[in-house]
């Protein structure tokens, strides 16, 4: 079994390297001046990618020969050095360091992929009580019949590639925090509470399709062509269809799951329309920055007291 040794964010230029990574793209091999070569780009559970080049003979056919052996989303060890190009770093391997397929057995996929530090069963039973707490019987039945049938898949999914809540158990984690969220804002303003609690548990619902766990956290194929609001959305308005929920407030829970990007810029084909709405789109858009930030400052290794996020284009105070 072989073990990673570092993490890609843990990486320094001049650095030697001898460890395993994920092919997350792979590139086609290519001449330059001294043979050939080719290019992939590498990650592992920190959730960062990495540039790697493998500068080859001039020998077409022996590099040709091993860039064949790797394939996407396979592990592979690599031999190299860090260095820095275009401001970036990147890890290089030179003859007669190398790069070689791992084969399935001989690594641990926890090095690849994270889960959540939080206990799964005990985040699922919030969302389960909160199912309890649902008064009106057509919602409850349409938020029943999904989690039946979706919730083992729901515990381990992603809420991200990147960024935030992206690791296993992390699309639970992610609704559990709105969740939580609107059902404060539901108290405070009064809202509906059952909307609100559909809408937290379903806005990303069309993730289970979009996003899937391999070696690393990759979009399905397909699913790109639609994304995850229009899968959920669509999914999401055919249970309803099916357990006869009336017109308004189908049409009401598929807007939740629409609008719940908030602008038209960032996904949403509608802006939220109804207070409920508006309170899973903060909530979402709360939860997910809140994470986005605490993984930068964690992630961010400097002594100085802020660090500049290009994400967010502003400086980050790191405490």
């Amino acid at each position: 079994m072989i073990r990673k040794k570092f993490l890609i964010d843990e990486l320094k230029e001049g650095a030697a390297v001898d460890d395993v990574f994920v092919v997350k793209i792979k590139r086609s091999v290519e001449a330059y001046a001294k043979g050939f070569l080719f290019s992939l780009i590498i990650s592992d559970k920190s959730g960062k990618s990495l540039d790697y080049r493998y500068w080859g003979s001039s020998d077409y056919a022996a590099v040709k020969a091993l860039y064949d052996t790797i394939e996407q989303d396979s592990i592979v060890r690599i031999q190299g050095k860090v260095g820095a190009y275009n401001g970036k770093l990147q890890l290089t391997t030179n003859a007669p360091m190398t790069i070689v397929p791992v084969p399935e057995g001989e690594f641990d996929v926890s090095d690849f992929v994270p889960r959540t530090k939080k206990n799964i069963d005990e985040m699922y039973k919030k969302v389960q009580t909160a199912i309890d707490s649902v008064s009106n019987p057509k919602i409850k039945q349409l938020l029943f019949h999904v989690f039946a049938d979706m919730g083992e898949l729901f515990k381990q999914g992603p809420a991200a590639i990147e960024i935030h809540h992206n690791w296993i158990g992390g699309l639970l984690e992610h609704t559990v925090q709105v969740l939580e969220v609107v059902l404060v804002s539901a108290e405070q303003f009064n809202l509906n509470k059952d909307l609100v609690i559909a809408g937290a548990l379903l806005h990303d619902i069309g993730k289970l399709k979009e996003l899937k766990i391999t070696t690393r956290i990759r979009a399905d194929d397909l699913a790109q062509l639609n994304g995850h609001l229009v899968i959920g959305a669509t999914y999401v308005d055919n249970e309803c269809q099916k357990i006869g929920m009336d017109e308004e407030t189908r049409a009401k829970i598929v807007h939740l799951i629409v609008a719940h990007h908030g602008h038209l810029e960032y996904g949403s084909p509608k802006e939220p329309m109804f207070p409920e709405a508006l309170a899973v789109y903060l909530a979402d858009e709360l939860s997910c920055k809140l994470a986005e930030m605490q993984g930068f400052i964690a992630s961010t290794d400097t002594t100085d007291k802020f660090a500049y996020s290009k994400r967010n284009n502003r400086n980050i105070f790191l405490g």
